[in-house]
């Protein structure tokens, strides 16, 4: 049977992104994180808001211009699937365990109003 492991944000970078390189290759690694708030009015009539936190990843080229072109505050679609990576703990050796969103398309929207703010 077929799936589909996919993930579409649109959403501001929550802070400046982070670089490391790989052990041996020395392929560039980013790690940042993409916040998106969703507003309503609850039955009262009250403004309602929610935000949520997505880590993120993206290897190789993008993850050097990310570093280039982004700063905490940043509107960006992200494009990528869910991916859970586990790793024992230095100090307890527990197992622990991190879902993000390995990234694939990463696109700056620096001239995209939002919706909201022609209301």
């Amino acid at each position: 049977m077929p799936s589909l492991n996919k993930v579409m944000l649109i959403g501001n970078l929550g802070r400046d992104p982070e670089i490391r390189y790989t052990e041996g290759s020395g392929d560039s690694v980013c790690n940042f994180s993409v916040a998106t708030t969703d507003k309503w009015t609850n039955k009262n009539g009250d403004a309602q808001e929610r935000t949520e936190w997505h880590d993120c990843v993206v290897f190789g080229k993008t993850a050097d211009l990310m570093m280039e072109y982004t700063k905490a505050g940043t509107l960006l679609y992200v494009e990528g699937a869910l991916q859970t990576r586990s790793w024992e703990d230095r100090e307890t050796g527990e197992k622990k365990y991190k879902t993000e969103i390995k990234a694939f398309k990463v696109n700056w929207l620096h001239n995209v109003q939002r919706m909201e703010d022609h209301e």
